[in-house]
C-alpha cells in the first residue's frame, strides 16, 4: 500500500511538473509570436525609419516628435520637451511600484559606408551649429525602436502588470554634455515620482543577435576626461639650457602614466589610462610655454577611479618637479567630465535573469564578458538619489556575419564604426522580450 501511495505521488509530481512547464512553454511562445506580429505590423518599418533619419545630441526634434506621437496613442501621459527634447511617458495601471525604463535618441557625426537599403544620406547640424553626416552608428535606433514596442506590448496587456510605467526618451547620450544629467537637472523625479526600480538596455555587436545579457556587477565602465597642463619655460630651440621644455616633461609624464594599471592597480581590478591628444609647440626652434595632453580614464568602481585620478596628479606634478620647473609653474589636471560607473543591482539583476529564463527560455539568455571600458550616462538617472537598475544588454549580430568576418580575418565593424550595421529583427524583438519580461517581473499582478 505504501509503495503504492509513494509512486501515486510521484506521478501526481510529475505530471504538475510536465503541466507547469507546459503553460510557462505557452506563455514563452505567445509572447513571441504577439512581439514577432508587432515587427511585421509595424516595428520593422518604424526600425528603418529612425536609422534612415538619425538626429544629432539635443536636436532630436523629429525624433522626439515620432516618439511622442506613438506613445500618445497608446495611452500613456506623455511629457515633452524636457532638457531641449526628452520625453517621459507615464501608464498607470493600478497599485504597484513605478518603473522606468530609458531609451537614448541620438545618433553620431558619421558618414554612413554601409549599403543597407535605408542607410543614412543625413547631413545636419549640432546643437553648436557645425555640419556633419549623421549615422545612427551605435544603435540607439534599436533602441527607441524597442521602446515603443515595450509600449506597445504593455498597454495591450495590462492585466499582466501592476503599477506605473515610466517610458523616458533621453536626448545626448554621445554629447560631452550628458542628456541623462541634463534631464535631472530639469526635475523629472520631482514633477514625475523618483522610480522604484529603472531599467535599460543597449544593443551589442559582440553579442549574438537576440540574446539578453544583464551583468550581476558593472555594465558599463567609470569615464573621466581630463587634461594635463605642462607649463614650460620658453627659449630658443638652439640654447634648450635656457628653458625648461614643456615637450620632454610631457612625453616623460606619458611613459610614466603606462605604469600606474600595469603597477599601482591589482592585477585582477580593470582600469585604462589612454593619452589620446599631446599638443605643444608653434614652431621647430622653439621651445613653447606649454604642453597639454588630453586623457580618457577609465575604471569600475569608485575605489580604482579614486586611485588613478590620485595616481595622475602624483605623477604629473613631480615628473614636473624632477624637470626643473618652479613651484609655481608644476603641471596641473582639469576635469572635463565624464560618467560614473553604471553599477547593476545584484539581486536585481539576477532577478530579471530568473525571468528571462523562466519566460523566454534559457536559449534566450547568454553570457558575455566585455572586453572593452566603454561608458554610459544612465548612472545620473539612478545614482542620487540611489534607485536599484539593471542595465542589460541584447545581441545585434548574427552568428552568420560574425563568422564572414572572422574567415576573412577582418574585425566586426564595431560601434561607432561608418559599417556598423546590427540585425535589426532579432534585436528590436529581443528588446521588446527582454524589457517586457523584466518589466512583469518587477510589476507583478496585485
Amino acid at each position: 500500500m505504501k509503495a503504492n501511495a509513494m509512486q501515486s505521488l510521484l506521478t501526481m509530481l510529475v505530471l504538475a511538473g510536465l503541466f507547469l512547464s507546459s503553460q510557462a512553454s505557452a506563455l514563452e511562445s505567445a509572447l513571441k509570436q504577439e512581439v514577432a506580429k508587432l515587427y511585421d505590423q509595424k516595428l520593422g518599418s518604424l526600425f528603418e525609419h529612425f536609422h534612415a533619419n538619425p538626429e544629432l545630441s539635443f536636436v532630436e526634434f523629429k525624433t522626439a516628435a515620432r516618439i511622442a506621437t506613438e506613445l500618445s496613442g497608446l495611452g500613456f501621459e506623455v511629457h515633452t520637451g524636457i532638457a531641449q527634447t526628452g520625453i517621459v511617458a507615464l501608464l498607470r495601471n493600478g497599485e504597484g511600484p513605478l518603473v522606468m525604463m530609458r531609451a537614448d535618441m541620438d545618433a553620431l557625426p558619421v558618414k554612413e559606408l554601409t549599403d543597407l537599403p535605408y542607410a543614412s544620406t543625413v547631413v545636419a547640424e549640432n546643437v553648436e551649429g557645425d555640419e556633419f553626416p549623421v549615422m545612427h552608428a551605435c544603435g540607439h535606433d534599436v533602441h527607441i525602436t524597442s521602446l515603443i514596442g515595450t509600449a506597445e506590448i504593455m498597454a495591450a496587456s495590462r492585466a499582466t502588470w501592476s503599477g506605473t510605467l515610466m517610458l523616458i526618451a533621453q536626448p545626448a547620450e554621445e554629447w560631452k554634455e550628458s542628456g541623462a544629467a541634463a534631464m535631472r537637472a530639469a526635475g523629472i523625479w520631482e514633477r514625475f515620482g523618483t522610480p522604484d526600480y529603472a531599467l535599460g538596455m543597449h544593443v551589442s555587436a559582440d553579442i549574438e543577435a537576440g540574446k539578453l545579457f544583464a551583468s550581476t556587477g558593472a555594465a558599463y565602465s567609470a569615464v573621466d576626461s581630463l587634461d594635463i597642463v605642462v607649463p614650460g619655460i620658453g627659449a630658443h630651440g638652439a640654447s634648450p639650457h635656457r628653458g625648461r621644455d614643456p615637450v620632454v616633461i610631457g612625453a616623460q609624464i606619458v611613459l610614466a602614466l603606462q605604469t600606474v594599471v600595469a603597477r599601482e592597480l591589482s592585477p585582477r581590478e580593470p582600469g585604462v589610462i589612454t593619452v589620446g591628444v599631446f599638443r605643444a609647440g608653434t614652431k621647430r626652434n622653439v621651445i613653447g610655454e606649454e604642453a597639454r595632453l588630453e586623457l580618457t580614464v577609465r575604471s569600475d568602481s569608485r575605489n580604482t577611479r579614486d586611485q588613478l585620478l590620485s595616481a595622475i596628479s602624483r605623477i604629473a606634478v613631480n615628473i614636473g618637479r624632477a624637470g626643473g620647473l618652479p613651484d609655481a609653474r608644476l603641471p596641473y589636471v582639469e576635469m572635463k567630465g565624464g560618467v560614473p560607473v553604471t553599477a547593476n543591482d545584484p539581486s536585481l539583476a539576477v532577478t530579471v535573469m530568473e525571468a528571462w529564463e523562466r519566460d523566454l527560455g534559457r536559449d534566450q539568455v547568454t553570457d558575455y564578458e566585455r572586453e572593452g571600458m566603454g561608458g554610459e550616462d544612465f548612472p545620473f538617472l539612478t545614482e542620487d538619489p540611489a534607485i536599484p537598475s539593471v542595465y542589460f544588454s541584447v545581441g545585434g549580430t548574427e552568428p552568420e556575419r560574425a563568422a564572414a568576418f572572422a574567415a576573412a580575418g577582418q574585425s566586426l565593424p564595431s560601434h561607432h564604426s561608418p559599417l556598423f550595421a546590427i540585425s535589426p529583427r532579432p534585436a528590436v524583438e529581443g528588446g521588446v522580450l527582454g524589457t517586457v519580461t523584466a518589466l512583469r517581473a518587477l510589476m507583478p499582478v496585485r
